[in-house]
């Protein structure tokens, strides 16, 4: 007997679709709230965050429309993996040709539009090694049939890191060492490179003064609470004075100026200021939702490259969440992470949108009894 596919048209897993929704207007609210008084200051328009914000969150539902529709199982196709694998590539080593902002190298701009191909990195790396991984299952217990991934993958980690993006190029090679583990990768191959990567992801860090500080600043803020522990203690601060149900939307004291990237990096922390525990837990909720509607989707995925793909999309976007919490929270290192489908940022919200654009259309995808060939 032979198993087959079917496509069932706007079958797609709706609960992921509403937790999705949630965390959009979760951050409409907070984009606005945390930077009103920004955007009057510098724009003289109170509403250009937002208005920056909500023009991504339709673009990314126009593409998550146009993703759902699709019936062939496009990331199973070798043209459309390579030529995204290619395009992410190119664009990153753009981002080095390309005027620095706030000394940094991190995006593509072209007529006034701005682009971080990073964040298209994460969804690209994924197919690809959900489609290499499918194609090679026999051999994954060879070491050669893993150079080639684990020589992509080292380019792309390293143009991240050397934007320099060291939370990115962090997350993006946990995932992909998952995927790889998940995948059938024979574990001590992994470990021997897992312990490569880590000396030298410890040398890169040790490089540069920026990120041992950021170390030595989490380890101990209160040792410079003017300067380098300056936002840990700030965001910290904004949780706690949020007590249970928050100051209320919109009173927050910590976003006039006190906490830094209050509206991208640490919006949680705001969130946990104006809407108390009672808003931190709901988000964290949602993302735990997230989490189990994604994970449920690759468990009845048909195919074993939307199974890999599947999980490695949720991974993304909720261990990017766990991160920027934790960090928020003042469990982890600043890294520089937003916060999925809540902080402010184009380019993550439109490639987030299209992870879930993808999710949905595996969600669509079913396995049916064939007949005996």
């Amino acid at each position: 007997m032979k198993n087959k596919e079917m496509f069932r048209v706007f079958g797609f897993d709706r609960g992921l679709l509403i937790v999705t929704l949630a965390l959009l207007a979760v951050g409409w609210i907070w984009v606005y709230s945390s930077s009103s008084l920004l955007a009057a200051e510098k724009y003289h328009f109170q509403l250009h965050f937002l208005l920056h914000q909500v023009i991504g969150s339709v673009a990314g539902l126009i593409l998550i429309a146009m993703l759902i529709r699709v019936r062939k199982p496009f990331f199973q196709n070798p043209y459309i993996v390579y030529t995204l694998l290619a395009g992410t590539f190119f664009l990153l080593a753009v981002c080095f040709v390309m005027p620095p902002t706030a000394r940094v190298n991190r995006w593509v701009q072209f007529m006034g539009i701005r682009f971080q191909p990073s964040e298209l990195a994460k969804i690209s790396l994924v197919l690809f090694l959900a489609y290499y991984l499918d194609k090679k299952k026999d051999s994954l217990h060879e070491f050669r049939t893993i150079v080639f991934p684990i020589g992509v993958l080292a380019v792309f980690v390293l143009l991240v890191a050397k934007e320099p993006d060291f939370g990115t190029a962090v997350l993006i090679a946990s995932i992909c060492a998952i995927l790889l583990f998940i995948g059938g990768v024979k574990a001590r191959h992994l470990a021997m490179l897992s312990i490569i990567g880590a000396a030298l992801f410890t040398v890169y860090l040790f490089q540069a003064p920026y990120r041992l500080e950021r170390v030595t600043s989490f380890m101990s803020p209160e040792k410079d609470p003017l300067d380098k522990g300056f936002q840990v203690i700030q965001s910290k601060m904004a949780v706690g004075a949020g007590g249970l149900l928050g100051v209320s939307i919109g009173e927050s004291k910590q976003k006039l100026s006190f906490l830094p990237s209050a509206h991208t990096d640490f919006i949680y922390a705001i969130i946990g200021e104006e809407f108390g525990l009672l808003g931190t837990l709901t988000v964290l909720a949602l993302f735990l939702a997230f989490l189990w509607r994604g994970l449920r989707i690759a468990s009845r995925a048909p195919s074993f490259s939307g199974q890999m793909i599947a999980v490695g999309l949720t991974l993304v976007i909720c261990i990017q969440a766990l991160i920027n919490i934790s960090v928020a929270l003042g469990l982890a290192p600043a890294k520089g992470l937003p916060l999925p489908l809540i902080s402010y940022g184009r380019s993550s919200l439109l490639c987030n949108l299209a992870a879930v654009g993808i999710l949905l259309n595996i969600s669509q995808r079913k396995t049916i009894a064939g007949v005996a060939s």
